[in-house]
């Protein structure tokens, strides 16, 4: 799935570019890495063209421009635009994607969408956070050298014109993100639609904090496991991340939203509001509220109802009834242990109060359940371990079966919705404007086809047919993980009174053993 990203940078010396590409750099600081003598560190691996700049340097064609022009003299002008396309780490190994070609995309990306620009186009073999993920940085002047021929996502004038700025506005974006799609779609690469949200939204800022805090949470560690103690966090999570999972803990066990609001403050401090059909949150301690849009897709009001909906007829199938449960069995506690470990006298009177409750308990549902010797018991659990492991099987197939339809129902979808567009392209006087006008719906209608003869779908299938596949699937599903959990509570059930009949008897031996010792 290759992605995008854009920054801007103000910084006059044009080299400071070029210089990041190919040395190493620290990822917090910014700063360049420095060898025993202090000459920078060159990178392990890279690649690196230019384009547009002649004989001269990239820096240097950037400040002849500049000069030439009489432009980007002030401090807050934008002197460069710096563009990272980042490779699914996946394509390195199924699909052959290597330094070279990575490369190549990365050279005609800028060529096609850049032209006039003093350009730098890098490839990495890895990100900082060593996801494995080739990636290519295109840092570009701000200002045109040349003129260029008009291409169609091109508005205005001083988008083709010498010595005007380039301009990253939201519709540039838009078509730098299809230009990925097409780009991958091409070249046979993994790639999701980058028009739409994709689950939580992080931004650049709170990724660096998360990356920030969690180098502080390991150096604490590291000087905790050195003084011999067990730390009590190992993963950092930033005040968003905190509110998201919050919130996604209420989600999945509410079906109303009312429910969802009223258990989110009364749980967690969190007001929801609702304003122009979008949610937004605002965690305790905060006077502004979150929109949904910048902490993920999940939590928008379409997707929230849509989670919603769905617990009401989970809850209707695992939770048929609402009678009272009976106490979980429990595991005995080790008293001399603990006593030894320097518990006092009244922890030992709590202790053998519960052990004997928990003993009690144990004893009563062995006679329920007629598991009075060990071999029945371990036959029982060999069962229950085998109708668990079978129903999970089960599940998890037919969620994937289930993820399959939800696809190819979303490619169905897309594709009904603008054939017709395709059809219309063939009856315009103008089809390469209208093709560029919609390009995006093009864009992922192109995809929907790829996809079906990917698949070997000559004929499509029915979408009622595919929802009813769907529903009977869940259906289905839904009745084998009923089986899995009674399976699973079961199993825990009596797996733990097999460990307290195992924890008595020990028991009993060390209480015989003592007075055989002191006989001796």
């Amino acid at each position: 799935m290759a992605t995008i990203k854009h920054l801007t940078s103000k910084n006059s010396n044009y080299a400071a570019a070029e210089s990041y590409l190919i040395f190493q750099h620290n990822e917090y600081t910014g700063l360049p890495i420095l060898d025993e003598k202090g000459r920078p560190k060159l990178r392990d691996s890279y690649l690196l063209d230019t384009l547009e700049c002649g004989e001269s340097s990239f820096a240097m064609a950037c400040l002849i421009a500049n000069r030439k022009y009489g432009k980007n003299g002030r401090r807050e002008d934008v002197k460069t635009h710096h563009y990272i396309i980042s490779f699914d780490p996946k394509d390195a190994v199924e699909n052959g994607l290597t330094m070279e070609r990575a490369q190549a995309l990365g050279l005609q990306f800028c060529k096609d969408n850049f032209p006039g620009h003093p350009a730098i186009v890098c490839t990495h073999p890895d990100g900082h956070n060593s996801a494995g993920n080739i990636h290519v940085h295109i840092v570009i002047g701000s200002l045109r050298v040349r003129t260029v021929e008009r291409q169609p996502f091109m508005d205005k004038p001083c988008d083709w014109e010498a010595g005007k700025k380039h301009r990253c506005t939201s519709a540039m974006l838009r078509h730098l993100r299809v230009a990925v799609m097409e780009m991958c779609e091409q070249a046979d690469l993994n790639q999701i639609n980058l028009l739409e949200a994709q689950g939580d939204h992080v931004s650049e800022r709170e990724y660096w904090a998360q990356r920030r805090g969690q180098r502080r949470l390991d150096h604490a560690n590291a000087k905790l496991a050195a003084e011999g103690q067990q730390p009590t966090q190992t993963v950092y999570q930033t005040e968003l991340d905190k509110l998201r999972k919050q919130i996604y803990a209420v989600l999945n066990k509410t079906t109303t939203f009312e429910e969802f609001s009223a258990l989110l403050m009364q749980e967690h401090g969190i007001a929801v509001k609702e304003s122009r059909g979008r949610l937004s949150y605002c965690p305790p301690g905060r006077t502004k509220f979150i929109t949904a849009k910048k902490l993920s897709k999940k939590l928008e009001k379409e997707q929230v109802l849509t989670a919603l909906s769905q617990n009401i007829q989970l809850t209707a199938i695992i939770q048929p009834s609402s009678e009272k449960k009976p106490d979980k069995i429990r595991k005995l506690v080790d008293i001399q242990a603990n006593v030894a470990a320097g518990k006092g006298i009244g922890y030992e009177r709590w202790a053998k109060k519960f052990n004997l409750k928990r003993w009690s308990q144990t004893l009563c549902l062995l006679q329920e359940k007629k598991l009075l010797s060990e071999d029945a018991l371990d036959q029982r659990i060999a069962e229950l371990q085998t109708q668990h492991d079978d129903a999970l099987a089960v599940v998890k197939d037919m969620d994937a079966r289930m993820v399959s339809l939800k696809e190819l129902r979303g490619h169905l979808v897309v594709y009904r919705q603008y054939k017709p567009l395709a059809q219309k392209l063939q009856t315009v006087r103008n089809p390469a404007k209208f093709k560029e006008q919609h390009r995006a719906e093009f864009a992922v209608y192109e995809a929907a086809c790829a996809y079906f003869k990917a698949n070997g779908l000559r004929t499509l299938p029915d979408l009622k047919k595919l929802d009813a596949e769907y529903q009977t699937l869940s259906s289905e599903k839904n009745g084998f993980y009923t089986r899995y959990k009674k399976a699973q509570i079961e199993l825990r059930e009596l797996r733990t009174a097999q460990q307290n009949v195992e924890a008595f008897f020990r028991k009993e031996e060390r209480n015989h053993a003592v007075p055989q010792q002191e006989v001796k």
